[in-house]
């Protein structure tokens, strides 16, 4: 029987671009399709989901602390081929079960940033699975045009940043292992961006668009500076006995110049990459 209150979930995320009200708000959450394991047909349920670098999420099979495993976990056992929506891309990925000291180190990182997954796990004798979804085929983003494709994967790099700052500004003296994470997570994404912007999108408008010569050298040059303040922060994610102060410094500084560098490419690139200029 399907679940109604998924299913609200599922509509509101995939009409707002991955972005939900209720218990889910300012989280970070996708949606998970499995292959159900009785069935064959696929179930697509939300879920939260931790940041691990470039080349997984983590999802956490929690269920509220319920006596058995969710019935998504269950599938994906029987058949690890899934699908995750994120709000900017739909894609393929594998999923591997945790297990040993990988698992239990990952758990720990969750319950140090949120307890709640420690009062899931006092309430069950289950040990809690810990799973990895590795990205292994995917497309361009979920958007009808070049430029909304652009604005979209902006302004999800907006909500995360915005996330981080939230997760600094209460972090404490100490600094956790998963929101260290999460700030080298956003770094590299914002690298491969840009890198992917600067050998593909931008050398194509100077062969196509020779007037927008003066943008896109702004656009470099910004580029160039907002590298120079990822690597700044990577060095401060470094330091083990990291202030949280210097660390909320950066994050706001990173953040204040790379919203003007935003606007501006939205301004400047979205009427051009739509042929509305």
């Amino acid at each position: 029987m399907p679940n109604d209150f998924n299913q609200q979930i599922i509509d509101e995320f995939r009409a707002n671009s991955g972005q939900v009200g209720g218990p889910f708000a300012g989280g970070r959450l996708i949606l998970l399709t499995t292959t159900g394991a009785r069935t064959g047909t696929p179930h697509t349920t939300p879920v939260g989901y931790l940041p691990d670098g470039g080349e997984r999420i983590l999802v956490i099979a929690s269920a509220g602390g319920a006596p058995r495993h969710p019935d998504w976990y269950h599938n994906l056992v029987a058949d690890p081929q899934v699908t995750v929506e994120d709000g900017v891309f739909t894609y393929q990925a594998r999923a591997e079960m945790l297990t040993g000291a990988d698992r239990d180190s990952v758990f720990a990182r969750a319950v140090e940033a949120d307890p709640g997954w420690a009062a899931y796990q006092e309430k069950t004798s289950r040990v809690i699975p810990v799973v990895a979804l590795y990205r292994v085929a995917g497309g361009p983003p979920n958007a009808p045009s070049l430029g909304a494709g652009l604005k979209l994967l902006h302004d999800a790099f907006r909500r995360e940043l915005a996330l981080i700052r939230a997760e600094v500004a209460r972090s404490g003296p100490r600094l956790g292992a998963q929101l260290r994470i999460n700030c080298l997570t956003v770094c590299q994404g914002l690298h491969h961006h840009h890198t992917m912007e600067d050998t593909g999108l931008f050398p194509a408008l100077d062969q196509q668009r020779p007037d927008l010569a003066a943008t896109l050298t702004r656009l470099r040059a910004e580029h160039q500076r907002i590298a120079e303040l990822l690597e700044q922060l990577h060095g401060v994610l470094a330091d083990a006995a990291i202030d949280p102060d210097e660390l909320r410094r950066r994050v706001d500084h990173l953040t204040d110049e790379l919203e003007q560098h935003l606007t501006y490419e939205e301004e400047q690139l979205i009427p051009v990459l739509d042929g509305t200029r």
